[in-house]
């Protein structure tokens, strides 16, 4: 018995030796404004795959652009974007853009399935995935990997708000930069529109608000130039311009 107990105290002083370890390692992976620099490769699960390689946004996760051949690909994208000033929010409602998270939005990827765009959304991205007895579409917990943070959410349908919903580009933006103008048709597609959506960290959703790039950025350094291409691939679909400054930081992000 002495010995078990001396092989315990030794198992544990490793295990304290070991988190002190990766506490230091978490702190240095810190950049001086807090944010996120570690150049690791994004999802532990290696689901995630490069916006660039994810055109219609119908694969999983959000992957680094890490290549310089990448980083000039998305720079071109960028750089082709139109600008323009940044209209006023007047006439703005949630409701313009239809309601939340319908399934019959015609025109974008997985539309008219018999599940909602938010169960969509969570399917798509989560891992091991649980859902509502007798259901193949409501989501009741699931692993999640958010890019936005670098962090891995172990998500129950009881905390819902830990996980949120993010519109890449944000739909009060969208009718800032001309969707007010638009038939509700095409504001309805933009709203459920996979490419446009991503399940995250919902502190980070909530403290982007509607803000464009040059205003907030995910807080994970590593992800910052693919965030930007998703951008920058939605404002293309959808002919949206952006505002000078968010081309610019859009940009810088990829190297520009």
């Amino acid at each position: 018995m002495r010995h078990q107990g001396s092989g315990t105290r030794l198992l544990r002083a490793a295990a304290v030796s070991a988190a002190a370890v990766l506490l230091v390692a978490g702190c240095e992976g810190l950049g001086d404004d807090g944010s996120f620099a570690g150049s690791g490769p994004g999802a532990p699960d290696g689901r995630a795959v490069s916006p660039l390689e994810n055109p219609d946004g119908t694969k999983p996760g959000l992957a680094p652009v890490t290549t310089e051949a990448d980083k000039a690909a998305a720079r071109r994208l960028i750089d082709a974007l139109p600008t323009k000033g940044r209209g006023p929010r007047t006439g703005y409602d949630r409701d313009e853009f239809g309601y939340a998270w319908k399934d019959t939005a015609d025109g974008v990827p997985l539309a008219r399935n018999g599940c909602d765009t938010r169960n969509d959304l969570l399917k798509l991205h989560g891992q091991d995935v649980e859902f509502r007895k007798g259901s193949d579409c409501v989501v009741v917990s699931m692993d999640l990997y958010d890019p936005y943070t670098g962090t891995t959410i172990e998500w129950r349908k009881q905390k819902a708000a830990e996980v949120q919903i993010d519109h890449v580009v944000p739909l009060s933006y969208s009718w800032q930069m001309g969707s007010s103008r638009w038939p509700e048709s095409k504001r309805e597609q933009l709203a459920n529109d996979v490419l446009n959506l991503i399940p995250v960290q919902g502190r980070a959703n909530s403290a982007k608000g509607d803000s464009g790039p040059a205003s907030w950025l995910p807080p994970d350094k590593r992800i910052r130039c693919a965030y930007a291409v998703r951008f920058a691939q939605v404002a293309t679909k959808y002919e949206l311009p952006v505002t000078e400054p968010d081309k610019e930081a859009m940009s810088r992000q990829c190297g520009g």
